[in-house]
């Protein structure tokens, strides 16, 4: 029996299986540790990715309701922007603000005229339209400030008035 070994084994056929053998384990070990290697590395990528997805959808609900947010509020002011549109609207159609600018046009043209009294008719027409360009002037501007606080002296006495009742 030594003898039939030691003659299937000096057979170069028998080195070659062996070495075919050989070569085949070990190309069969090193795929299957890199096919082990490529499950590891899928399964680290797939926990991966499902952690971005996980971010990524609280990141758009986080925008959305940010978003969100941010529509109700210009909503709202876009709302209180027309309500003060109309209440401004309202308020400058009030009875008696067409009055109380002619009183104010009507006060400031007295008041030139007691300045450049010398012929009555012409420069009551002249300081009415004085006045009128004043008032005019004066509704937009710094000098709209300044004729809220200062409204037309009514009954303040001028000093002709004053010298001519004496």
């Amino acid at each position: 029996m030594q003898d039939f070994l030691l003659d299937i084994l000096s057979h170069p056929f028998t080195w070659g299986l062996i070495a075919g053998l050989v070569l085949c384990v070990t190309v069969w070990r090193s795929g299957h540790v890199q096919r082990s290697e490529q499950k590891r590395e899928i399964k680290r990528l797939n926990v991966e990715l499902a952690d971005l997805n996980k971010h990524l959808g609280q990141q758009l609900k986080i925008t959305a309701a940010g978003n969100d947010t941010l529509n109700a509020e210009l909503e709202s002011l876009r709302e209180k922007n027309e309500n003060l549109r109309v209440s401004i609207a309202t308020l400058q159609q009030k009875p008696g603000k067409a009055e109380a600018r002619l009183l104010q046009v009507y006060d400031r043209a007295v008041h030139l005229l007691l300045e450049r009294a010398p012929g009555f008719a012409p420069a009551w027409e002249a300081a009415i339209r004085d006045a009128e360009a004043h008032v005019a002037d004066s509704e937009s501007g710094l000098t709209k400030l300044v004729r809220r606080v200062t409204r037309p002296a009514l009954s303040a006495p001028t000093t002709q008035t004053t010298s001519s009742q004496e």
